[in-house]
């Protein structure tokens, strides 16, 4: 990697300056081995905040779930240990340790030193690869502070040290009784890189590789924690694949059908696993797309295919059992797909990748390869179970009159705006900028906050949007319900949402901040999560794509003399107070709602981007994510019951909202 910086430009061309002559060859910057990735590391792994500090862990084990994929491999065993590293071992082939002809270091060194080096290019390492661009364990490497490798394989067992990308120690094998064969990889994180935090959560992981045992049947993963004082065990395998994820994901609902219907097949080396359960009970569909066991949160060609197999079979059997007539339009994929949780896994040698965070597949081949195999089972099933067919249908058809009641109550919204001269809320107090990029809206609660939101904002690029009262409960609510409804009408239009159900279009999005502003108390994190509900159900993309924040006000303010100190916590109050000498005076403010807090306070603490806490809303555990929204904001209250009477008494209520 190169990188060159001009200083300064002459002020014509051809003319001479003093300043040419210090811009020469010296000033190019050239960045061998792995020095780039120190340099840029969010080029490798996206930020270096938790999401990067996870993504570390996860390059290592896609390593060990590509020898799973290869055959090579039964067991992998992730262990977080005290000293703050990470150990993930494996019982596949092990690294190569003979010397590579090109590089004349070991392979091991050679993967572990350089970038684009793996046996994932050719055909002869591995047939399908989720780590595609053989970057994934030589930027852990460049990213840490030290790195021990050992590898079992030829009766032998090796044994090398890294030290921040470089080798300190020599390659050095030792025989071994037994034909124990295997990697382990242990890692200390660089807190030169990783400024904010090396610690890892124990959930992310557990998320993470729960959804790789569900996408690899068979496969054992153990995470074990042993940083506490007592250690912590959790074993991930499903012998019954994604079959059981969909299972997982529907375990608090009420299915249509009880039998999951499940399709695999191979074609042209693509190989194809799909999931399929309808519920009764929600108006949402969940349908999570894999390729090469990486989550595809933009979709695909796989997910294209899907799609369209479910709109032609389940309009062909609409037709076919006279529930719509010769003169029907056909009915559309978001009201066939209402109820429907689905998990598509696709394998594919060579897969089209939208750059290194993969989000979307792109290869043409399977869109097709996907609609016929989906399209041949899916009609056997339906053809022999009626019933299931006919309740398919007839919810399709109640989601279609829906959506077609909320247009028309849609459109009546939008001519009363039109007729008013504005599509925008009265009650939003918008930005000067038109770029959505750097624009950032506040969603508030009362006229008090919005009031000192308003005051206390930037014009140029923050919006407030107050909202009066608890939103509607998304979870329990029908479409036609939903745009009835005065203040989900203002999120709507106000951020310039499309219609539920609809494909994502990112440029009518007006705002790409969108920060959740509540008070800090119980109604707060009631409202936050109502908003949660909203924005995850009426479009999830928004959360996908990282666009919902929730905004963080301090809960005491401290005044000692001329100095004051805003906490947000009952916790970091305490601590605070504990550091005072016994005979300090002063004063505690408790901040009741935001409207108490002067404009230029709500701008210092919560505001301003130089000192306010923001925090991204992200989804680790698709899976469980859905779970959690049916279990809490659903219908059904035995299971809400039983989540707060097992977890109420152990949560706080900022785990629990967030």
């Amino acid at each position: 990697m190169i990188e060159s910086v001009l200083t300064a430009v002459p002020e014509a061309v051809g003319q001479e300056s003093h300043v040419t002559d210090s811009y020469n060859a010296d000033k190019i910057q050239v960045l061998e081995g792995l020095e780039a990735v120190r340099k840029r590391p969010g080029m490798y792994i996206g930020t270096t905040g938790p999401k990067g500090l996870h993504h570390l862990v996860f390059e290592v084990v896609d390593n060990s779930v590509d020898e799973a994929l290869a055959g090579h491999c039964t067991e992998i065993e992730v262990v977080l240990e005290p000293d703050g590293s990470v150990t993930v071992t494996d019982n596949g082939r092990g690294i190569p340790t003979d010397v590579h002809p090109k590089t004349g270091k070991s392979a091991l060194e050679t993967v572990l030193t350089v970038l684009h080096a793996g046996g994932k290019f050719g055909s002869g390492g591995y047939k399908v690869s989720g780590g595609l661009h053989g970057v994934g364990v030589s930027v852990v490497n460049a990213l840490s502070e030290w790195v021990q490798v050992t590898v079992w394989r030829n009766d032998c067992e090796f044994t090398q040290r890294y030290e921040r990308g470089a080798p300190v120690s020599d390659l050095r094998p030792q025989k071994q009784e037994g034909d124990r064969r295997g990697t382990a990889v242990r890692f200390k994180p660089d807190t030169q890189i990783f400024t904010l935090s090396t610690e890892f959560e124990y959930g992310t992981l557990a998320g993470r590789l729960r959804e790789l045992a569900y996408l690899n049947a068979g496969l054992n993963i153990v995470l074990c924690d042993r940083r506490g004082e007592t250690e912590v065990q959790e074993a991930f395998r499903y012998e019954g694949g994604i079959r059981e994820y969909v299972g997982y994901m529907n375990r608090e609902k009420e299915p249509v059908h009880p039998d999951c219907l499940y399709v695999r097949g191979e074609r042209d080396n693509v190989q194809v696993e799909v999931a399929l359960q309808w519920c009764a009970d929600t108006y949402n569909d969940n349908i999570l797309g894999f390729a090469n066991n990486i989550r595809t949160i933009d979709g695909g060609t796989h997910l294209e295919g899907l799609k369209a197999v479910l709109t032609r079979t389940i309009n062909g059997f609409a037709r076919k059992l006279k529930k719509l007539k010769d003169s029907d339009p056909n009915l559309g994929g978001e009201n066939i797909r209402e109820g429907l949780t689905a998990v598509i896994s696709v394998k594919v040698p060579d897969p089209e990748f939208e750059g290194q965070t993969k989000t979307k597949l792109g290869n043409t081949e399977v869109r097709g390869i996907v609609d016929s195999f989906v399209g041949e089972v899916l009609s056997e099933y339906l053809e022999f179970h009626p019933a299931v067919a006919a309740t398919i249908v007839d919810k399709a058809i109640q989601a279609f009159n829906a959506a077609e009641a909320a247009r028309r109550a849609r459109e009546l919204v939008r001519r009363k705006s039109a007729l008013e001269s504005s599509t925008l809320p009265g009650k939003l107090a918008d930005c000067s900028s038109r770029d959505p990029a750097e624009s950032e809206v506040f969603i508030v609660e009362g006229d008090s906050a919005g009031g000192s939101a308003k005051q206390g904002r930037d014009r140029h690029y923050q919006a407030i949007l107050p909202l009066r009262g608890k939103v509607l409960n998304i979870e329990k609510s029908e479409d036609s319900k939903i745009y009835k409804n005065a203040e989900i009408q203002a999120l709507i239009t106000g951020l310039g949402l499309g219609i539920r159900g609809e494909e994502f279009n990112v440029s009518q999005l007006r705002y790409h901040k969108i920060i959740l502003l509540a008070d800090a108390d119980v109604d707060g994190a009631h409202i936050r999560t109502l908003l949660l509900t909203f924005f995850y159900r009426y479009q999830r993309e928004l959360v996908d794509r990282g666009f919902i924040y929730i905004g963080c006000p301090p809960l005491y303010k401290l005044e000692r003399g001329k100095n004051a100190q805003y906490l947000y916590s009952d916790r970091e109050l305490q601590a605070h107070l504990a550091t005072l000498p016994a005979n300090a005076n002063y004063t505690i403010q408790r901040f009741k709602g935001l409207g108490e807090m002067m404009p230029q306070q709500l701008w210092d603490t919560t505001m301003n981007p130089e000192t306010r806490t923001l925090k991204q809303i992200s989804i680790d555990d698709a899976a469980e994510a859905d779970r959690i929204f049916t279990v809490l904001m659903g219908d059904r209250v035995a299971p809400r019951r039983e989540f707060i009477e097992t977890y109420g008494s152990k949560l706080s209520l900022t785990e629990l909202d967030i």
